[in-house]
């Protein structure tokens, strides 16, 4: 099954665009995004891990998406703060999170974030060993971002430890890991940034001015073609379309719009999304009907079943069915047919020779 969505869900930038303002009460915004996605992308875990009954109240609040699956990022201590060696309590406070989710059939894949300084060196190799190896229990991806990792000895070795490659979209600078398209384990995961390349490595520069960047349609098409191709993979059972973008809304714009260009059939938008980037998302989106959306504001109201989907891999012949149930929570939008995406240039195919394990 191919699941798309943004990273994260709690920005106060996001309110009167993609959450309704004034918010009626009760009004939740994880269930809402919900109601329009299959995944998201939990960035809050990065910054420190998540309690248990946070974890519990975010398995309740998706219930009425059964397709629906997180997923998280490793916190920073295992992937940015690499000074001393962690300890076991840390360890152990990052299961108490991530052990619900797992048990609840709700966890995609935990994602292990690495930073554009972390190169392909002996000591960085050893560390990822590491940290691989003491979260092995869980669905792993990998990103990494300089392209010093970019060896077919790298790709062999997370083939054979079950581990799967992120495959991004980050602005180009010398050294910068290039767009693809590689699937090294059954979970294929795709996550584009934006390409503000003014803000990207400039000191001081906040996070929210660093992924201020709303995809134009050309620049996604690509990544559909890509995604599609992650999806044709023979041991890919499920791929995640992750949008980091996310400033005002922004990721989610894009995310609709990939979402369509996959799927060939126009999905439901918040209306004040519409409103704000029409111009770029109206040819890929509907406006959601606003009494079917807010039927998933208040937790435990489910939304009344819609009309079948088409398949997350329509428009690949060669794509696999998807084993998960049918949602029960989808807005049935109103339907147009629109126009093919571009093919992508073709992408060199990912050469796998013996590499060491130690990757």
């Amino acid at each position: 099954m191919i699941r798309f969505g943004p990273a994260g869900f709690q920005y106060k930038d996001w309110e009167g665009i993609v959450y309704p303002t004034p918010k009626p009460r009760g009004f939740d915004q994880l269930a809402y995004l919900a109601h329009y996605f299959d995944t998201i992308e939990i960035n809050s875990t990065f910054y420190g891990p998540a309690r248990p009954s946070t974890i519990d109240s975010w398995i309740r609040r998706v219930e009425h998406n059964p397709d629906f699956r997180f997923t998280a990022k490793l916190h920073q201590r295992f992937t940015h703060q690499r000074k001393a060696t962690w300890t076991q309590a840390e360890v152990d406070e990052v299961r108490a999170g991530f052990d619900p989710l797992l048990d609840s059939g709700k966890l995609g894949a935990v994602l292990l974030q690495f930073p554009w300084s972390f190169r392909r060196t002996d000591e960085n190799r050893e560390w990822l060993n590491d940290v691989v190896t003491t979260f092995k229990h869980y669905p792993l991806v990998l990103e990494v971002r300089h392209s010093s990792w970019n060896v077919p000895a790298f790709y062999e070795a997370l083939g054979e430890r079950g581990i799967g490659f992120v495959n991004i979209d980050q602005p180009l600078f010398k050294d910068s890991i290039k767009p693809s398209a590689v699937a090294t384990s059954h979970v294929g995961y795709v996550r584009v940034h934006g390409r503000n390349f003014k803000d990207w490595f400039r000191e001081n520069a906040g996070r929210d001015a660093r992924y201020d960047y709303l995809y134009p349609a050309h620049e996604l098409e690509p990544w559909a073609e890509r995604t599609k191709e992650l999806a044709r993979e023979p041991a890919t059972d499920d791929v995640y379309v992750v949008t980091n973008n996310h400033y005002r809304g922004k990721a989610v714009a894009n995310a609709l719009m990939l979402q369509e260009m996959v799927e060939g059939t126009k999905p439901g938008a918040p209306p004040g999304l519409l409103e704000e980037y029409g111009e770029v998302l109206a040819p890929y989106a509907d406006p959601a009907e606003p009494e079917d959306a807010l039927l998933t504001l208040l937790r435990g109201t489910p939304a009344p079943a819609p009309a079948p989907r088409k398949s997350s891999a329509a428009g690949t012949s060669a794509a696999k069915p998807s084993a998960a149930k049918p949602s029960a929570a989808k807005t049935a939008p109103k339907l147009r047919s629109q126009p093919a995406a571009k093919p992508s240039a073709a992408r060199p195919k990912t050469r796998k020779p013996a590499g060491r394990s130690s990757e």
